[in-house]
């Protein structure tokens, strides 16, 4: 208990998923966590059920939304100490499927998102001289991922992003630190969605699904709680991997019977 006692955390996509797995994991360690999403109606729900966490309605494609975000929480709680950018969607298809649409729905949220969050809450730590960025990744940004063009493309852009704040922050002195995660399948409602598409769609394909291993919502919230709490005053500009070994072997990682 404690570990990130006294922190003003801000997650986005907290209602559902891996967000909302890293609200209440944060929210247990002590920190005030406020929830974001566009889903209002499960936010405000889940987030009463959470001691210590509040939800704010956010569209994270929208800069303006990010800017009156910051300046509600940083008026209200004096500081923002961890953002979390979680939100994201994903669109089943290759480069050959991919419409305009998808694409620029799939970089609305999760690049343009994740872009305005950091510039906003980088004048808010740098003056506190303190902070964390985790933005969430995905494997997809580290192997070939051809069935998610489009998100693939979105989480490089985010690993990329992440990198150049790191070194920014480092150059000049800023305080802060900025670190991505990459988990492979975890058992949220994206993977379910994605999974019920590929069995309607291909069922060829959908009849290995199972063997895969799929990893949980609390392993990516254990991480999550590393990088907010001091434990890890010196990890920045890092990509970490949550995959069972999926990125260093040549052939799917199966369940273990």
């Amino acid at each position: 208990m404690g570990r990130v006692a006294g922190k003003v955390a801000v997650v986005t996509g907290a209602a559902s998923g891996l967000g909302l797995a890293s609200s209440r994991l944060l929210a247990q360690e002590g920190a005030t966590v406020i929830m974001a999403d566009v889903n209002a109606e499960q936010g405000h729900a889940l987030a009463n059920e959470i001691e210590g966490a509040e939800f704010h309605a956010l569209d994270v494609t929208k800069e303006q939304a990010w800017i009156d975000l910051f300046e509600t929480v940083n008026r209200s709680c004096g500081r923002v100490d961890i953002l979390l950018n979680c939100a994201g969607i994903v669109r089943l298809a290759s480069i050959e499927q991919t419409t305009e649409d998808d694409w620029r729905a799939v970089h609305a949220v999760g690049t343009d998102g994740t872009f305005y969050g950091c510039k906003h809450v980088l004048p808010v730590m740098k003056a506190q001289g303190a902070g964390s960025i985790i933005n969430m990744c995905s494997t997809a940004s580290i192997q070939g991922a051809p069935g998610v063009f489009a998100y693939a493309a979105s989480k490089a852009a985010i690993r990329a992003m992440t990198k150049s704040i790191a070194c920014l922050s480092t150059e000049n002195g800023y305080g802060l630190r900025c670190n991505s995660i990459h988990p492979y399948n975890m058992a949220t409602p994206m993977l379910e969605g994605v999974q019920e598409q590929v069995r309607r769609g291909n069922p060829e394909a959908a009849a290995g699904m199972d063997q895969v291993w799929v990893g949980e919502a609390d392993d990516v919230a254990n991480m999550v709680l590393f990088l907010a709490s001091e434990e890890s005053k010196a990890v920045n500009g890092a990509a970490l991997v949550i995959d069972n070994t999926a990125t260093v072997t040549q052939a799917a990682v199966m369940k273990q019977v």
